[in-house]
């Protein structure tokens, strides 16, 4: 069976931590793969979060310049081109590109031009979420909402917390949510990865995302499943990377079958396509070979990723005619 012939949608996704080899060439010439390798992609098994995520400066000093951000967005959208993906939500942290004089706002402004261009281009529909991180100030989160807000109505869609779940309490970042709340600024947030289900109660309870990023710890608590279930708050699952940082311990143990079988919405990701090693065409190879995932499973979970994204009705409509057509004509035996 070939996955790749799969549409697909993506709704978390790390720009930072996704720049292929050819891109990190063209900015950074003549390092070796080796080295590429040994500094941007890490090791199957990680100890933690923390340790995983010390490979994500490697992305970020990369990413500090007009024609830097502008090169890492193209490259990640041939990459999805040649995964197939038929809708992207690209989420990033825009204080963090700031080293060499760019202002947050001039960063922003760059990775929308240049995702505006990348849609043209591929064909594509995409959308931005800016992200805060857990050991940001309560004005660094202040300001990054505000972004979201200064840009709506371009495709600045939404609003995350990213980073160390399990190394930073969430005060910082009462303030920012409460006024994406009070502004209807759609959110995310990154919980029950790091953490166990007392961090996704608490996220919800003080957050009140829309969705959670992983959320993979909410099977040891039966009442989450049941308010999941219930409030329709849909989970971007990444299963490879929780492997990685040892969430759980083999593919054969993650819970992503058994959070399907309950009846959550949740969608197929990738997270970081660079650290991680992995495209979204290899994760529906994975749950194909481990848990039998075959065409009604995925077809479901882009579903429930499309109603679930931050974009218009009216699109959201569009891109589910579209995917149902193009499912339905695919050639499993090809």
């Amino acid at each position: 069976m070939d996955f790749r012939q799969f549409p697909k949608v993506e709704l978390h996704l790390h720009l930072d931590c996704s720049l292929s080899f050819d891109v990190v060439t063209k900015i950074n010439p003549g390092i070796p793969f080796q080295d590429y390798a040994d500094k941007f992609i890490a090791p199957s098994k990680c100890t933690n979060l923390a340790d995983f995520l010390t490979r994500a400066t490697q992305g970020i000093r990369l990413m500090q310049s007009e024609k830097e951000l502008g090169l890492v967005v193209a490259d990640l959208f041939e990459q999805l081109k040649n995964d197939n993906i038929l809708y992207a939500e690209i989420r990033f942290a825009p204080l963090q590109h700031m080293e060499n004089g760019l202002q947050a706002e001039n960063v922003v402004e760059i990775v929308e031009e240049a995702t505006a261009k990348a849609i043209e281009l591929t064909n594509i529909e995409s959308r931005l979420i800016l992200c805060t991180l857990r050991h940001f100030s309560e004005a660094q989160s202040l300001e990054t909402v505000k972004l979201v807000k200064h840009f709506q109505g371009t495709r600045v869609a939404g609003f995350d917390i990213a980073a160390d779940e399990a190394g930073f309490p969430i005060d910082e970042h009462l303030a920012a949510f409460h006024y994406a709340f009070d502004n209807k600024i759609p959110c995310t947030a990154h919980a029950g990865e790091a953490r166990g289900p007392d961090s996704m109660w608490e996220t919800l309870e003080n957050f009140r995302p829309l969705r959670i990023g992983h959320g993979v710890r909410s099977i040891e608590d039966p009442e989450l499943i049941e308010y999941l279930r219930k409030e329709d708050i849909h989970l971007e699952v990444c299963p490879s990377c929780n492997i990685q940082i040892d969430v759980f311990d083999q593919y054969e143990n993650h819970p992503i079958n058994k959070l399907y079988e309950l009846g959550i919405s949740l969608s197929v990701n990738t997270d970081t396509r660079t650290i991680t090693n992995i495209n979204l065409t290899e994760e529906y190879e994975k749950l194909h070979h481990v848990f039998g995932w075959g065409k009604d499973h995925f077809l479901k979970c882009n579903i429930n990723a499309i109603r679930s994204s931050f974009i218009s009705q009216d699109l959201k409509s569009n891109l589910i005619n579209q995917l149902k057509s193009e499912y339905h004509g695919l050639d499993l035996e090809a």
